[in-house]
């Protein structure tokens, strides 16, 4: 043993926060493509094949009704199989998917590539949830993680293909987004496999013991028995879930239902077009990107019903504030607001919903997966009602009321499936360090987890006063005697400890004038590149000061097309990433002022 804990619990430790990592970058790469394509198809359908509306919404509904369908079996098969290959396979086919894209040439090539990547994103996303949530026991900040990464992919890919659609068109695009999800299964694929296969022979929620074995196999009393305890495992589950299911479809009715109304909202009293609509909706994309796990920590601090209350109060403030918003300007700021929301409400319910699946966490997320998607599709129908038959004032303020309902429903939904109310503070990055310096054992899993735990300490309770006043020496000679592998005393293995961790110790967090500093540097560079660009002219920023304000920041400079183009919305791309940093700078310094202050 090492201390009071086995050696068998301690013998890889990097392993899963590695296999937590690459799937963290799998789910950036695979949910910038996801969120691409919902913008581009309706276009790509129209301009590229010539489908009617009627045939552009039946292609939509064809993702999502294989997509609905497909997410409980892909649940079932996160728990029966290693969750990496089958995250993997989705990611595959969300690559054939859009190959497929690229390639069809008429309507029923386009139908099958979008049931392609219907089946293939229930097995990604239902399998890299089950993925990260394998560590939620001890960090409990893996959810807010795992949002920051999606929304960081959707963000900087709705960046990048709205720069480059008009180089290298639809197919380009959609080739990229291929690549894209190419890597994020070799991603997925190079993870290590999980190294906790008690916990899926465990007794959880709603599932009987047996069903499952060791990373996910069948268990051994036959396929036939497996399959139908996996049914009976999916039934069990999903009743077990049944409040916060009905709470997850009432909130994402709401979300939809929002952002559909602001998106038909924008298009038709603005008379903006889908690249600028992508740009009202981008800051929140962002601050949702950068606040998740900042607000897991208001989590932990007052616990999560009070943070759902909190957040549907604030997403009811943004839809109600919607029918008064007077431009596009401020519909963008407004929505950064439904955007903290959601950063708070999301990680919380996937929690949530793992905690209570028990050892069938891939059963539990594949209902929740199906649950949002029924959400969104009331929500579709809802907001088109409410557009077509009554007033936008009216139509913001019912959606309002319906997102109200949510800080009744949802956190009595939490506290019916006994779940804590308040989640244990993810590990120090100090505590976090330290055991990513452990080293990788040199054997495989395997031998590592026989009795030698159970039998370490007794030579050490056995030993003679002399030997425990002289810890690690022998009672005859005073030497150390040799410790067989697995074997150590508490002591020696806290030198050991010590003394490997010593040359790589963690470097100290970076203080205000050294944030201050390459704050500046940056600020130095982006100024002489500016510079430049106006010499040239190029220079988005000089647009945006000589000529009227909210037409540059909808429509860009005076650049039409060709290179020129791509520079100038490059430049103005930086402006905005000056602008976080600048932002992320002074929130650094100013909680670092107040930390001091309350620690005066």
């Amino acid at each position: 043993m090492i201390g009071d804990i086995p050696a068998a619990a301690t013998k890889s430790p990097r392993a899963p926060r590695r296999r937590e990592e690459r799937t963290l970058h799998a789910a950036a790469f695979t949910n910038g493509p996801n969120e691409l394509f919902d913008f581009i198809l309706p276009l790509w359908a129209g301009a590229a094949l010539g489908l009617s509306a009627t045939e552009v919404g039946i292609l939509m509904a064809v993702e999502m009704a294989l997509s609905v369908i497909a997410r409980p079996i892909a649940g079932v098969l996160s728990d029966l199989f290693e969750r990496r290959y089958v995250a993997a396979t989705g990611a595959v086919l969300y690559a054939a998917s859009a190959a497929g894209y690229a390639l069809a040439q008429n309507a029923a090539a386009a139908y099958a590539a979008a049931a392609v990547g219907g089946v293939g994103g229930a097995l990604l996303w239902v399998a890299v949830r089950a993925i990260i949530s394998e560590r939620l026991a001890e960090d409990s900040a893996v959810f807010p993680r795992l949002l920051a990464s999606q929304e960081t992919g959707s963000w900087v890919a709705f960046i990048a293909g709205m720069v480059l659609i008009g180089e290298i068109g639809f197919d380009g695009v959609f080739w990229a987004c291929a690549g894209a999800c190419l890597l994020a299964a070799a991603l997925l694929l190079s993870a290590p496999r999980r190294q906790d296969p008690a916990a899926v022979r465990g007794g959880g929620a709603g599932g009987a013991p047996g069903t499952t074995g060791p990373q996910g196999a069948a268990a051994p009393e036959g396929a036939k028995g497996v399959a139908g305890s996996a049914i009976a495992g999916l039934g069990a589950v999903g009743r077990r879930l049944r409040p916060m299911l009905l709470a997850v479809v009432v909130t994402m009715t709401a979300e939809a239902a929002i952002s559909l109304l602001l998106l038909m909202h924008l298009q038709r009293e603005f008379d903006l077009e889908v690249i600028q609509v992508a740009y009202v909706f981008l800051p929140g994309a962002i601050a949702m990107s950068v606040a998740a796990e900042r607000l897991h920590g208001y989590v932990v601090r007052f616990g999560r019903t009070r943070i759902l209350v909190c957040a549907s109060f604030a997403s009811a403030a943004f839809a109600a504030g919607l029918a008064w918003a007077p431009n596009p300007v401020v519909i963008a700021a407004l929505w950064i607001l439904s955007g903290l929301a959601w950063a708070a409400v999301i990680p919380i319910q996937q929690a949530v919903i793992a905690e209570a699946s028990g050892e069938h966490t891939g059963r539990g997320m594949g209902v929740y997966e199906s649950a949002n998607l029924l959400g969104a599709l009331i929500g579709a129908l809802t907001a088109g009602m409410l557009y077509d038959g009554a007033d936008w004032t009216v139509a913001c303020l019912s959606a309002a009321a319906l997102i109200l309902a949510g800080a009744v429903v949802v956190p009595r939904a939490v506290r019916s499936l006994g779940v804590a109310d308040v989640p244990p503070p993810p590990p120090a990055p100090e505590a976090e360090a330290e055991a990513g310096r452990a080293p990788e054992p040199e054997t495989g899993p395997e031998p590592e987890t026989g009795p030698e735990p159970e039998t370490g300490p007794e030579p050490e309770t056995a030993s003679a006063p002399e030997a425990r006043a002289r810890p690690g020496t022998s009672p005859a000679d005073g030497t150390a005697p040799p410790h067989p592998k697995g074997f150590l005393t508490k002591d020696s293995a806290a030198k050991s400890a010590a003394a490997k961790s010593a040359p790589a110790k963690e470097e100290p967090p970076r203080s205000r004038e050294q944030l201050l500093r390459e704050l500046g540097r940056h600020a130095v560079v982006f100024t002489v590149v500016q510079v430049l660009l106006m010499l040239v002219g190029l220079s988005w920023l000089r647009d945006l000061v000589t000529q009227d304000t909210v037409d540059v920041l909808l429509h860009g400079g005076g650049q039409e097309s060709g290179f020129a183009r791509v520079v100038e919305d490059g430049g103005k791309i930086w402006v905005f990433v000056l602008v976080g940093h600048a932002l992320w700078t002074g929130a650094k310094c100013l909680a670092m002022a107040v930390g001091r202050g309350g620690s005066d």
